[in-house]
């Protein structure tokens, strides 16, 4: 399997164990003596490679007789760099197993077991993740739920995958989430209305915001005939009007102008009174002045 693939799979495996039963970081990583044994022959950076399978720090811790196993392979190469490794860089797990009562260490089986599974409930209290290279032991504790496994072949460190055992732990509860969910729907649907109105605040909000910023959009024109341009049309000459004499009166646009056009219409008035009518030019008047005198002639 390609290595960035794995660790996908790891990260995701690491999330599930986190969502179930409340893995934190810095992850607590017990060691037994094989397995740093192992890393020290392979001359792999065992801290590292830890945080790198599990996607987050580590805390390593070691029981008292997996380093009484350690002391007992001091003959065998590389055993002593794994032994001054363990007690630098590991916590000590306090097993309980001291050694006046007990001479001999216990197996890695029964020492890991009561560390992981105090109470022999199949449950990992104190949630272990557990790097064990002894196939038997791993298969005792995949019976524990939620039990993540790491082990060491051909210097690659590999994650098991969730064991049966806490996969069906991990649906069952995922089950019961759902029917509790089903079973409320009022509250379910009263959080999403309150939801829904939440968002309506903020969107009403954001746009009184976006609209003090920007300024107001003009109004779209409905589609229709298009008009002419106004200033290629020529614009219309209105007509002056006519008096009753024919005399064009201009426009009476304001009072000024309106007053002078009736003076010039009264002095016109007055001259055509004084004018003289034709016949040899004599007036009436100059008529009725020389019959008088005729007739005082005659008597």
């Amino acid at each position: 399997m390609p290595r960035a693939k794995r660790s996908k799979q790891y990260r995701k495996l690491m999330e599930q164990f986190s969502m179930g039963w409340g893995f934190r970081e810095p992850y607590q990583v017990l060691v037994d003596a094989d397995f740093i044994a192992e890393a020290n022959k392979c001359k792999m950076d065992l801290v590292r490679r830890l945080e790198d399978t599990l996607h987050g720090q580590v805390k390593p811790m070691i029981t008292q007789c997996s380093m009484r196993h350690l002391y007992g392979r001091k003959s065998e190469p590389g055993v002593e760099a794994a032994i001054e490794q363990a007690k630098t860089h590991f916590e000590r797990r306090r097993c309980g197993h001291h050694p006046d009562e007990y001479p001999e260490p216990l197996s890695a089986l029964e020492c890991i077991h009561s560390v992981v599974d105090p109470k022999d409930n199949s449950a990992n209290k104190h949630r272990y993740v557990c790097a064990i290279n002894d196939d038997a032991v791993r298969s005792t504790l995949r019976q524990v739920a939620g039990t993540p496994l790491v082990y060491i072949r051909r210097s690659v460190m590999i994650m098991e995958p969730m064991a049966t055992v806490s996969a069906k732990i991990r649906s069952k509860e995922e089950k019961s989430k759902f029917r509790a969910e089903l079973k409320t729907p009022g509250s379910k649907r009263k959080r999403e209305d309150d939801d829904d109105s939440d968002n309506e605040e903020d969107e009403k909000t954001s746009a009184r915001a976006a609209g003090a910023d920007q300024p107001e959009k003009k109004k779209k024109k409905g589609r229709g005939p298009k008009e002419p341009n106004p200033l290629a049309v020529k614009k219309k000459k209105s007509k002056p009007t006519l008096d009753g004499q024919g005399t064009k009166m201009p426009k009476a646009k304001e009072p000024e102008a309106a007053t002078q056009v009736e003076g010039e219409v009264e002095a016109s008035k007055r001259k055509r009174r004084r004018r003289k009518h034709g016949n040899g030019g004599v007036s009436a008047n100059d008529d009725n002045a020389a019959e008088a005198h005729a007739v005082d002639a005659e008597d």
